[in-house]
C-alpha cells in the first residue's frame, strides 16, 4: 500500500529515469512556490496564480540552479547533470533549449531530494538559492 510522504530508497531514487525525477520535482518545486505565496501575499487566487507562474517556468528556475549549483553534492550534481543532459520526450514551449534543460536538472534535484526524504536539504537549497539572487 502506497503512502503519500512515503520515503523510497536512495539507491533506487539514484536509479530512477531523471525526467521521471525531474516529474516529482516539478510538483514539489510548484507547490513549494505556492506555499510560500499563501504565507507572504493576501492577493487573491488569480493575482496568487500569476505570481507562481513567473516563479514556476524554467527561465525563473534556469537562473535558480546556477544561484545553487555550487551549493550541490556530489550525488545532487550527478543528479542535475543527468537530468539536464536527458532526451526529453517535450520539447521547451516558452523557453530556450538551454533553459529549459536546466530547468529540468533543477526540478530532478528536487525530485531526488523530496523521493528520499531529505526535506531539510530541500529547504536550505529552495531558501539559500533565494538568498543568493537578492
Amino acid at each position: 500500500m502506497f503512502r503519500f510522504g512515503e520515503v523510497m530508497d536512495k539507491t533506487k531514487v539514484l536509479n530512477l529515469n531523471p525526467v521521471v525525477l525531474a516529474f516529482v520535482g516539478d510538483a514539489v518545486y510548484s507547490l513549494y512556490v505556492r506555499e510560500k505565496l499563501t504565507f507572504i501575499s493576501d492577493s487573491k487566487a488569480g493575482e496568487l496564480n500569476k505570481l507562481a507562474t513567473s516563479e514556476v517556468n524554467a527561465k525563473a528556475q534556469a537562473t535558480f540552479i546556477n544561484s545553487i549549483i555550487e551549493l550541490l553534492t556530489d550525488d545532487e550534481l550527478g543528479v542535475f547533470k543527468r537530468a539536464r543532459n536527458a532526451k526529453k520526450t517535450t520539447k521547451a514551449k516558452h523557453a530556450s533549449v538551454a533553459d529549459y534543460n536546466l530547468a529540468t536538472g533543477f526540478e530532478a534535484v528536487l525530485g531526488y531530494l523530496y523521493l528520499i526524504g531529505n526535506y531539510e536539504r530541500l529547504n536550505f537549497l529552495l531558501n539559500k538559492g533565494k538568498e543568493n539572487e537578492s
